[in-house]
């Protein structure tokens, strides 16, 4: 690699070409960045007093090894965004100086529009493509082509080269700028002038280790140029064209972050674990070299990519075509339930391959969707479950899938159970579903529940119907009774007292009469919602609650809880991988004395919390609750507990622990520590704990 101080300028004019490659990302500078450069190259035009101003670096790799004598084009690896906002700013120069008189049109020595053109922007000698100095990827590359060469842009083209020309347009066409000042301005732009040979440097890692300025990249830029970087242009070509960019506009319109939310869920199918939001790409990186060694090429890696990125799609962008799985689909995501992702791809990949029929796949959806929206109205906290879903694949079977789907949920307990009827409806009738985010949701489909005509509620407000008026009328008051302030907070955002309306102005805080019989009033209500509100002569505590447990019933309806017989629900696979194994396998617990510290440490260990179980396996015993969070594992002299927690993360200020994440050994956890009969069993168990906790507690 060799690096050097060089002015921008001299860069471009030496270079006969910069190519973007295929896989790198569009130009992406907004406003804001090319501001910033504007105002940069104006102070140090102005500014005799500044030899020059650093703007960053440009890195490159001369393609297929080519010589300092050579015509072939270099790869820009970074700097991308600046030199081409450089190039677009010597574009619009050239227009603004082509429009001086002839004698006006060199107000800075070297900077005509004809020695700008030659020298920075074309290669006057060359035909086509080899003729730009500046060659972009994809939809920029035609765009900047046009700009330079004067002409129109085709119509059509959306792009950021296109946008930010006009801005320097604009920037040109103010008749008290000082041209002389732009252009000296551009000729103090120094950069560091990075070249690797191919082959030498790694591409990749000077990449990431500057790519600290400028618009930083998402996780998706950085995966794509991990994957294809490195490979022949040739290849590079191919498996973009075949494979990454179907991808890339499958996800069009949606955020960067769904690309990121995808390649996550993608890694915990993949290895097991849930990577952090920040080390994605690390993760990925991880993940690939292990691909890479197992002798898999790197395309096999990609191509399967696509594909679970095509299920994630379907599934989370509304690109699903089954008439039957698309509403299930789009309940799913109108409840934000992000974290069901790897279970379902996973589910999706088997409907793909035939194991599950589309029946089959949409009540899984309907069950996961139930499962997820009955905790969120029960007010069960979130933060187990992308560990409950990143596991639950490994409790299907796949010779009867949908039943052992439905044993797994029932199988589950505690913080993970699947809230019962009594549970939910009680939840439903009493609880503040007004301050509830998914509160649209609930509304929108008990209106439509049964219905083969959908009502479209979007525009309709919710209404509720004795007001949240703190000052009361006479009439409320008399229809509520001398308790009415606090019946009114205790029923005012519960289920019974909301519906939709499209009149909620023209209601205001009217009586209930008024209201039922007014213009567009409940009695003239099209709303299933508002069905029997027009038969009723007042609106009190009684009538909300008979309200409330009517509608409640409909919801226990939609969003229903698995059924099941209990001996199908005995064979579920948490139930069977305690049975195979006793402690009777495992002699050195027998002893009594042994006997008695293991029976003690299981004991306090489940007490932790209702949902963690026991597991004896062959050669340790498991406590789990997501997964392992400590293993037993049962010698002569001791208790071996392997800790599934860093011991970076533990607070042991006794030091009992030690670190064996680089070491052979039974047991999932990488710190251990050992139990005597001796021990002090409350530090220990203390340790314990802190396993415990990390799992809960983890993103």
């Amino acid at each position: 690699m060799k690096a050097v101080d060089s002015h921008l300028l001299t860069l471009l004019k030496a270079s006969s070409q910069f190519i973007v490659p295929i896989y790198q990302r569009l130009y992406s500078w907004q406003v804001p960045e090319c501001s910033q450069l504007w105002s940069d190259i104006v102070r140090a035009g102005s500014d005799e007093r500044l030899g020059s101003h650093f703007t960053g670096s440009i890195v490159y790799v001369a393609r297929d090894q080519a010589t300092n004598t050579s015509a072939e084009p270099d790869l820009i690896i970074d700097g991308q965004q600046r030199i081409t906002t450089v190039t677009l700013i010597l574009a619009a120069l050239v227009e603004r100086l082509s429009q001086l008189p002839l004698g006006e049109q060199e107000p800075y020595d070297g900077f005509s529009p004809r020695k700008i053109r030659n020298r920075y922007l074309l290669n006057d000698d060359e035909e086509g493509e080899r003729q730009h100095k500046l060659v972009l990827s994809q939809s920029d590359r035609d765009a900047l082509f046009a700009i330079v060469q004067g002409t129109k842009p085709a119509d059509g083209l959306t792009t950021r080269v296109i946008d930010n020309y006009r801005y320097f347009q604009s920037k040109f066409a103010d008749p008290k700028l000082d041209l002389v000042q732009v252009c000296r301005g551009l000729d103090k732009l120094i950069v560091v002038d990075v070249k690797l040979e191919r082959g030498v440097d790694n591409p990749q890692l000077v990449f990431e280790a500057m790519n600290s300025t400028g618009r930083k990249l998402s996780q998706a830029d950085l995966i794509r140029n991990y994957v294809l970087m490195d490979l022949p242009t040739k290849e590079q070509t191919q498996i973009y064209t075949s494979h990454w960019r179907p991808m890339e506009l499958e996800f069009v319109g949606a955020s960067d972050s769904k690309f990121d939310e995808f390649v996550r869920h993608y890694l915990t199918v993949k290895t097991g674990d849930i990577p952090r939001l920040d080390d994605i790409y690390e993760a990925f990186k991880d993940y690939a070299t292990t691909h890479v060694q197992s002798d898999e090429p790197i395309e096999s890696l990609v191509v399967d990519l696509r594909e679970y990125a095509h299920r994630f799609c379907a599934m989370a962008l509304g690109k699903e075509k089954d008439p039957k799985l698309r509403p299930a689909f789009r309940d799913l995501d109108q409840i934000r339930a992000d974290v069901v992702y790897p279970f379902l791809l996973e589910a999706y990949t088997d409907y793909e391959l035939g194991t599950l029929g589309t029946d089959d796949l949409h009540e899984i959806v309907q069950m996961v969707t139930s499962y997820v929206f009955r905790r969120a109205v029960c007010r069960i906290p979130t933060n187990s479950l992308n560990k409950t879903f990143a596991g639950f694949a490994s409790a299907v079977r796949k010779d009867r899938y949908v039943d052992s789907v439905k044993s797994h949920f029932l199988s589950m307990r505690s913080y993970r159970a699947f809230p019962t009827d009594e549970e939910f409806r009680a939840s439903l009738t009493t609880t503040d579903l007004y301050n509830f985010r998914r509160r649209s949701y609930l509304l929108r489909q008990l209106e439509n529940h049964g219905r083969k005509e959908r009502v479209a509620v979007e525009e309709y407000t919710i209404e509720h119907i004795l007001p949240q008026n703190e000052n009361l009328s006479p009439h409320w008051r008399q229809a509520l009774g001398e308790d009415w302030r606090d019946l009114q907070r205790k029923y005012l955002h519960t289920l019974g007292n909301l519906t939709l309306t499209g009149y909620n102005s023209e209601y205001s805080d009217h009586p209930f009469i008024t209201k039922r019989d007014m213009l567009g009033g409940f009695k003239d209500s099209p709303l299933r919602l508002n069905a029997g509100l027009g038969q009723l002569d007042a609106w009190t505590v009684e009538e909300i609650e008979k309200r409330a447990d009517r509608l409640a019933s409909d919801a226990i309806a939609i969003w229903s809880r698995p059924h099941l017989d209990a001996a199908a629900i005995d064979e579920s696979p948490l139930t069977r991988s305690d049975s195979r194994f006793t402690i009777e396998d495992h002699p050195y617990l027998l002893p009594p004395c042994r006997r008695e510290l293991f029976e003690k440490l299981s004991t306090e260990t489940m007490a932790l919390d209702p949902g963690v179980t026991r597991h004896f396996l062959k050669l340790y015993v498991a406590f789990k609750a997501e997964t392992n969070f400590v293993d037993v594992v049962p010698q002569k002299a001791r208790l071996r507990l392997s800790l599934n927690i860093p011991i970076e993360v533990l607070n042991d200020e006794r030091g009992l622990a030690k670190d064996v994440s680089g070491k052979g050994r039974w047991g999932n956890g990488p710190t251990e520590v050992s139990l005597y009969e001796d021990s002090d069993f409350a530090y220990v168990m203390g340790l314990v704990r802190q396993a415990y906790e990390y799992q809960m507690g983890g993103d």
